[in-house]
């Protein structure tokens, strides 16, 4: 009965996996990784109001915040770094590697990051890859006029924690 229940598990496991992969935009797939956990967040892109290189005003991305989720139950945070930090202890900063665009102008876009530090194991033990996927909301809109004005945009996405 257990051999068949760990079958069983072991098919879903690899099902999710494979539905993970398949909706990753081609620009930011990490074939050849596994999934070690898909954690949803809810929160915000941060925004601060800057010149450019010509002294132009505009929104200039300065930070995310936002509740990590696993089952509906908070688990941890995501912040500056980008930053992931669990409940467990475990801390992930990523680096971005690869981009593709949101599916709309409201969208962030989607993100393949890699790991670039770590503390503490837990859940996030041997992750190498980190993808921002199914992204709603986040990109800022309009124009600013108060150099130092911050905008804080909702957003959603899954991010999948990968390993070789």
């Amino acid at each position: 009965m257990f051999r068949c229940f760990a079958a069983a598990a072991s098919v879903a496991a690899s099902l999710a996996a494979a539905s993970a992969q398949s909706a990753a935009p081609d620009a930011v797939a990490a074939p050849g990784l596994s999934v070690v956990a898909t954690l949803h967040a809810d929160g915000a892109q941060i925004y601060a109001c800057q010149p450019d290189a010509a002294g132009k005003l505009g929104w200039r991305f300065r930070e995310p915040i936002a509740t990590l989720m696993r089952d509906g139950k908070t688990v941890g945070r995501h912040y500056v770094g980008p930053s992931w930090a669990l409940d467990d202890g475990g801390l992930l900063v990523g680096k971005v590697v690869a981009s593709a665009p949101g599916a709309t102008a409201a969208d962030v876009a989607s993100l393949k990051l890699d790991v670039v530090s770590r503390r503490g194991a837990g859940l996030f033990e041997g992750v190498t890859t980190i993808q921002r996927l199914h992204v709603k909301g986040g990109a800022a809109a309009g124009g600013c006029d108060a150099e130092g004005a911050t905008l804080a945009v909702a957003y959603s996405a899954d991010y999948v924690f990968l390993k070789p």
